[in-house]
């Protein structure tokens, strides 16, 4: 199976980026405008049920989506590469690193869920498990995570967006997987460069999230913590983002 996906840059980095629970390939906002094309190489890939690869049938596992990560990068000819994973994806990334750590230069980690389980309880996990068929749950999930600083304008088009390009079975799943799922026990003990990305006005997943539970399994971590944003730094720092992002990448 050729899996469909998009590229930025030509640079002999390479790395693999990994979208969130509510975007696809498209959804990286205007920071990629602000890569360097010349030293990196960039592929993207929706999963399965989001975005290009809406109709593609699939169990909408993180393990699939890891598989379709090692896929991706054999078909690519990509023996190494980097991995930047935002959200869900930072988990799904997580997850390709304890199949292969041989093939991981670096892992990037924006606003990260974390390798363990992320239970979502009471009126938070009433809001999380109503997004699959409610958008105005998915809206207030986004409000939320972005420190309700974000105009109405962003907000209505990230949630047309996400219904537009997700399929509601592939995103309740999806979910499932990414608060359910335990890896630690799998990545306990890799060694390689780690930068841990959070957002100052992310509600959710804050630094002290990250130092409970990102910079215990990873000690070697780096925490980036990025000013005036929240969740979605790509959309709401874009510069800032890119030049931090590419300063970890090249070590």
């Amino acid at each position: 199976m050729t899996i469909s996906h998009r590229r930025v840059g030509a640079g002999e980095h390479k790395v693999i980026v990994l979208h969130d629970w509510f975007g696809t390939t498209a959804g990286w906002g205007p920071f990629l405008d602000y890569l360097d094309r010349s030293a990196f190489g960039y592929a993207m890939l929706d999963y399965r049920g989001y975005g290009d690869r809406v109709d593609v049938p699939g169990d909408f596992t993180l393990d699939e989506i890891a598989a379709d990560v090692l896929a991706l990068a054999d078909e690519l000819g990509w023996e190494r590469f980097s991995l930047v994973g935002h959200s869900m994806g930072a988990k799904a990334a997580q997850l390709v690193l304890a199949l292969a750590p041989e093939r991981v230069r670096r892992l990037a980690a924006v606003c990260p869920v974390p390798a363990g389980r992320f239970p979502l309880e009471g009126e938070t996990g009433e809001l999380f498990h109503a997004a699959p068929q409610n958008p105005l749950a998915r809206r207030a999930i986004l409000d939320l995570v972005t420190g309700q600083q974000a105009g109405a304008v962003w907000l209505d088009r990230m949630v047309a967006r996400s219904t537009a390009t997700s399929r509601v079975d592939a995103y309740a799943a999806y979910l499932a997987e990414w608060s359910g799922q335990d890896y630690t026990e799998k990545l306990t003990g890799l060694q390689l460069p780690v930068g841990v990305f959070v957002g100052a006005l992310d509600l959710a997943l804050t630094a002290d999230v990250m130092r409970a539970t990102f910079l215990k399994l990873f000690p070697q971590a780096e925490l980036i913590e990025l000013p005036a944003t929240g969740h979605y730094p790509m959309y709401e720092l874009p510069v800032r983002f890119a030049t931090e992002l590419e300063r970890f990448l090249a070590g």
